[in-house]
């Protein structure tokens, strides 16, 4: 574990893409000669012990990590050697995409965040569809869908309905990422003119794929700057169409990074996502499950998001900075036998 925790450090020194490919290609090396299994040590985070439950695989755990760390699904089976009870993968759009250009990542060690405009770079569904295929390990798995980014907002539906078909036999539950601050006006799915439509569409799809196969819940992944009110109504629009989730919450454009525009995640987003966390729990109560996400560098961090009523927590910039480390943290801590 220790090693691991070295080596995440001087990853820290690469250019940010860089260092996230070399990070995850060693994660991925280590693993198929069975190094990975040694370097985490004596508490076992290797072994996958994910059990089938109705035909659908129990989460083991509440950790997962979050979407954009995997976009691909090209590192399931070492990602999940971690520990973590899921991994979200993607988001993915229907065709293929290059992204922003670069460069779209940038990472600030002092306050422990990272600005990113990606835009949704990734290889399409159908690739990531024949990687969720030839995946060993049975870890649960949530895929994020988006819009490809030249798709006019009037025809958006059209590209979630597409990759959901896709990927619904062989996810956990699917994200509907309109929040991203990435793609050019993606966030106005959330507005009235389109989010009611939208919600109707992808029950509709739920509806009928779940003839064919079990039934796949559907997640919406908000925005964290968005104004109570008009968060209250998205709840609201969300229980009505019998949405089963939401995902709380996505990276924020309001700050005064000095690397201009995107979307910040990591420490400076903890309160503002955990304030909207608990605003969404008041609305929703029980009837929508909660995935949260936003600032969680800690095994504290993931606590609050739970005490402030959470089914799950995701990390990812908390698991850049930190590695491994942060996982064996937070499930060690939130272990029963570390608890008796």
């Amino acid at each position: 574990m220790y090693l691991l925790t070295f080596i995440t450090k001087i990853f820290h020194f690469l250019p940010e893409e860089i260092a996230h490919k070399f990070a995850l290609s060693g994660l991925k090396v280590s693993h198929s000669i069975g190094l990975l299994r040694l370097l985490l040590g004596k508490n076992n985070m290797g072994k996958d012990i994910s059990k089938k439950s109705n035909g659908k695989t129990a989460f083991k755990n509440k950790l997962g990590l979050a979407a954009g760390l995997d976009k691909d699904g090209e590192y399931i089976d070492s990602l999940s050697a971690l520990g973590i009870g899921f991994i979200e993968v993607g988001t993915v759009t229907p065709l293929q995409q290059k992204g922003n250009p670069k460069p779209r990542l940038f990472r600030n060690r002092t306050d422990k965040s990272l600005l990113n405009r990606l835009g949704f770079n990734n290889k399409g569904v159908e690739a990531l569809v024949e990687k969720l295929k030839k995946r060993n390990s049975n870890i649960p798995i949530g895929v994020s869908i988006g819009k490809n980014f030249d798709t006019p907002n009037e025809e958006a539906y059209k590209d979630y309905l597409f990759c959901m078909e896709k990927v619904y036999e062989y996810s956990s539950y699917i994200a509907i990422n309109i929040s991203s601050p990435n793609t050019k006006e993606l966030r106005e799915l959330s507005n009235k003119k389109f989010l009611k439509d939208l919600l109707r569409s992808l029950k509709d799809k739920q509806i009928k794929l779940s003839e064919s196969f079990d039934y796949v819940p559907i997640y919406i992944k908000i925005s964290p700057d968005e104004k109570l009110e008009d968060l209250e109504n998205i709840c609201k629009s969300i229980m009505q169409y019998g949405i089963d989730g939401i995902i709380a919450s996505n990276t924020t454009v309001i700050h005064n990074n000095k690397n201009g525009y995107g979307g910040l995640s990591g420490s400076p987003l903890k309160n503002k996502a955990n304030e909207k966390l608990s605003f969404i729990k008041k609305i929703v109560g029980n009837k929508v499950s909660i995935i949260a996400s936003g600032g969680v560098m800690s095994a504290s961090d993931y606590q609050e998001k739970i005490d402030a009523g959470a089914d799950f927590v995701q990390i990812y910039t908390g698991f850049i900075f930190e590695g491994p480390k942060l996982i064996h943290d937070i499930l060690f801590r939130n272990s029963p036998q570390r608890k008796t």
